[in-house]
């Protein structure tokens, strides 16, 4: 069985004893669970008009070629209030707070309807909380449908701490969620591990000084845009437990 304290393996003297996942294109696949809530969202914002719905999704990030999410775009790695922001720029305080509630509202339930999870999640998770990893979430979604979402997909005991992009002072990519998190469970940011499909989770391990940045190619980023940052990047957060065994 592995060891909760794991050397990292660039060979430093740091340990690592808490895992901080990003959700979505890391425990969720992200394209499967939020392109028909993101299609719904941007319908609302055009009021029913197809044609600025599609171009407002275009701007948000969709690639209708590829059909997916381009890395790091405003749907697949900002916070609600950034994709309110770009879509409705002529919005006064008050009604783009009332239209990142509703948002908000919808996504918590249906990103926890529509939540499909990558392959061997619950095992993986379960394999390393049973070798002693404090394990949490960090997502830019809400708090609140981190919280759902877990539930929903049966792996809520799992986690000892969830953060959204309302949870800390600031979301990813500052180092907030991970600083929130390791005073949260009791360990320092150095023994923490960020786990991420997105730049913003690494450039988020690397503000808070994160003893490991682990990149999943499960998301949208390619590993060409992940290697730079990261420390390490696997195929899927399956690959973890052996990574960290030294395997």
């Amino acid at each position: 069985m592995m060891s909760a304290n794991v050397a990292v393996p660039s060979g430093s003297e740091k340990t690592i004893r808490a895992i901080l996942f990003d959700k979505d294109g890391t425990l969720v696949d992200f394209n499967r669970t939020w392109f028909s809530i993101s299609c719904e969202l941007a319908r609302r914002s055009a009021a029913g008009d197809d044609a600025l719905a599609k171009s407002l999704l275009d701007a948000g990030g969709y690639d209708w070629q590829a059909e997916k999410f381009r890395a790091n775009s405003a749907i697949a790695a900002g916070t609600v209030e950034d994709i309110v922001a770009l879509w409705h720029p002529q919005d006064t305080d008050e009604q783009r707070r009332a239209r990142v509630a509703e948002y908000d509202v919808y996504g918590v339930e249906e990103g926890a309807k529509q939540a499909v999870a990558v392959e061997a999640l619950s095992q993986t998770l379960q394999t390393l909380k049973a070798a002693g990893f404090i394990l949490g979430i960090a997502t830019n979604d809400s708090e609140a449908g981190a919280r759902a979402t877990a539930a929903a997909l049966g792996i809520s005991d799992l986690f000892s701490g969830f953060i959204g992009y309302d949870t800390a002072a600031r979301a990813k990519p500052y180092a907030d969620p991970l600083l929130h998190f390791a005073a949260e469970v009791g360990v320092a940011p150095e023994q923490v591990a960020m786990v991420g499909d997105n730049p913003h989770d690494m450039e988020c391990a690397r503000a808070a000084k994160a003893g490991l940045a682990v990149g999943v190619l499960t998301g949208n980023s390619p590993r060409e845009v992940l290697e730079p940052l990261a420390d390490i990047v696997l195929p899927s957060i399956a690959d973890l437990p052996d990574y960290l065994a030294g395997k």
